[in-house]
């Protein structure tokens, strides 16, 4: 995958999807795959995942989890509700994006051995384990599925798989004969790989804090720690016996007792949970609570008089551009900027190689031009160095790179080919369950400077160019914040204030006064909001919700 970790679990998740599809909401796998604590099994599937060579080698070469575990995490949560939990249409889209993704993901191991994740073999592993994780987490908590329940729940499994178009041959054919599968992979094919060994020991080590941690985020260096162990010590004890035995895996004796605890106590207060806190996803569907983006954080004021470019550009290399967290720029992070442009949009295959190839244009014009020692990697203090030298040298430096990404994102965006981007076609683009409403629709008016509700190719390209080329912070573009899920622009945030209005970020005085308060159908779960402006007598509709005679309030 540029994603292999998120694809293989999506695609295990895909299959899953169509049988429930038509087994509705009584469906055990529905009911099992819901339940909020199915995560506390879901590091334990991923090492087993990645221990096969394909998959092992697909996500240390291709995916991007190390520097951006968050988002690898939210893609694949929102992949798995359309698969499971959504009607066939919305299966079959999914599928056919998982398709577009898995034919990207081929290359050649360390050991020189060819993978590709179209190997019938290697997504059979990953769809498997998947199954062997639910009927796991009912015996780890001590309440094991009977025979009967077991048949069941492989029935509707196996009739989900029917979706990928698998071979018959390649799957357990019953479910009392999945044990004896996992044991025979686990034997003759799994191996320890580099990434296998990541998600047990170091990937949360280093992980960036969450956007929902709020005040808790200066605290996050320890937490992490914290977690990190508690997961480390869950996994290896949860892990099959047979893949501990073949690896020297240890499970201490306080491994063991924690497992035990916390896997009993979680099914104890699940029973006890109305379904609403029970499950993530209720089995007919519906979200058991609307997602909550973080709230937006507040902007720092601009210093009008530095030319800060160096420290914005550098910020943007590391939290946009360095997609595999390695340090440098390869054409894999190019590959994967495209990825996540394309994985809202749902393109066809022409307009995802549309997308790739912009990216892979702006690749080799940076590998040209900066690549100094000329080892085929662009370091940070390279990117840098050349940017400003290009940008101040050539006011056309960008025309033949960043330029040729941000329109193909611009034509990918525009679905209905207007030649313009309205506000539902931006949330698309720039949106998601971790950013905040407030910030898309900010956003959006500092990307439309004519006002007209909206952006046109140029204004959208002018926003990107003043990010590079501006020597302040006092111009819109300059405002765009490098977003850790890609190229997203974010400028001039807003923030909510603690007696509950929203400020604005330039203004500082509250903006939804006095504002007409209807309920919106672009908001989460249906709820009411507030939008206004910060200007008096303005009017009309934005993001599906209306506003009138907005007046600021003196603070």
């Amino acid at each position: 995958m540029t994603e292999t970790i998120r694809t293989n679990a999506d695609a295990a998740g895909s299959t899953a999807g169509a049988g429930t599809a038509r087994a509705g909401a009584d469906s055990m796998l529905r009911r099992t795959l819901g339940e909020q604590r199915i995560a506390l099994v879901a590091w334990r599937l991923l090492v087993l995942q990645n221990a096969h060579p394909a998959v092992g080698a697909g996500v240390s070469q291709l995916s991007t989890y190390r520097n951006h575990p968050w988002r690898r995490i939210e893609h694949t949560m929102d992949s798995g509700r359309r698969l499971f939990f959504s009607d066939r249409e919305a299966l079959r889209r999914e599928i056919q994006r998982l398709e577009r993704s898995h034919h990207r993901i081929s290359g050649t191991d360390d050991r020189g051995r060819p993978y590709t994740a179209l190997d019938p073999a290697v997504r059979v592993w990953v769809l498997v384990t998947l199954y062997e994780a639910m009927t796991a987490l009912r015996a780890l908590s001590g309440r094991p599925l009977r025979p009967a329940q077991l048949d069941r729940l492989y029935r509707e499994f196996r009739e989900v798989c029917t979706a990928f178009e698998l071979p018959d041959e390649l799957f357990p054919p019953t479910a009392a004969d999945v044990p004896g599968y996992i044991r025979a992979t686990i034997r003759d094919t799994l191996e320890l790989t580099e990434a296998a060994q990541d998600m047990l020991y170091t990937v949360l080590t280093r992980a960036p804090a969450p956007r929902r941690l709020g005040r808790l985020r200066p605290a996050w260096p320890l937490l992490r720690r914290i977690v990190a162990r508690f997961l480390t010590a869950l996994t290896l004890a949860d892990l099959p016996p047979e893949f501990r035995a073949k690896f020297g895996l240890p499970r201490s004796r306080g491994a063991a007792v924690l497992s035990w605890l916390v896997h009993r106590g979680a099914r104890t207060v699940a029973l006890q949970l109305p379904d609403h806190l029970r499950y993530r996803t209720l089995p007919s569907g519906d979200r058991a609570r609307p997602p909550q983006a973080a709230a937006p954080r507040r902007a720092r004021t601009p210093r009008p008089r530095r030319d800060n470019r160096p420290g914005r550009i550098a910020a943007f290399y590391r939290q946009v551009m360095d997609q595999t967290g390695d340090g440098r720029l390869t054409s894999a992070d190019f590959e994967a900027m495209a990825h996540n442009i394309c994985w809202p949009l749902e393109l066809d295959r022409a307009g995802e190689s549309a997308v790739y190839a912009a990216f892979d244009t702006w690749w080799h014009h940076l590998l040209a031009t900066m690549d100094a020692d000329g080892n085929g990697e662009i370091s940070c203090e390279e990117f840098v160095t050349a940017m400003l030298a290009g940008t101040d040298r050539d006011p056309a430096y960008l025309d033949q790179g960043l330029h040729v990404a941000v329109r193909a994102m611009f034509h990918a965006a525009d679905r209905d080919h207007s030649g313009l981007l309205d506000a539902e076609e931006y949330r698309t683009l720039f949106g998601g369950s971790r950013v905040h409403p407030a910030e898309l629709t900010h956003g959006f008016r500092q990307l439309d400077t004519d006002g007209d509700g909206q952006i046109t190719e140029e204004e959208f390209v002018k926003g990107f160019t003043e990010f590079f080329t501006a020597r302040t912070e006092s111009v819109a573009g300059t405002r765009c914040s490098a977003d850790h899920d890609g190229l997203t622009p974010r400028p001039g945030r807003s923030w909510p204030t603690r007696e509950g209005k929203q400020r604005c970020g330039r203004h500082r005085v509250p903006i939804f006064d006095n504002c007409t308060v209807r309920r919106s159908p672009c908001a989460p779960g249906g709820r009411t909001e507030r939008a206004g402006r910060p200007a008096v007598g303005e009017g009309g509709r934005l993001d599906g919700i209306e506003w009138r005679s907005c007046r600021p309030v003196a603070l």
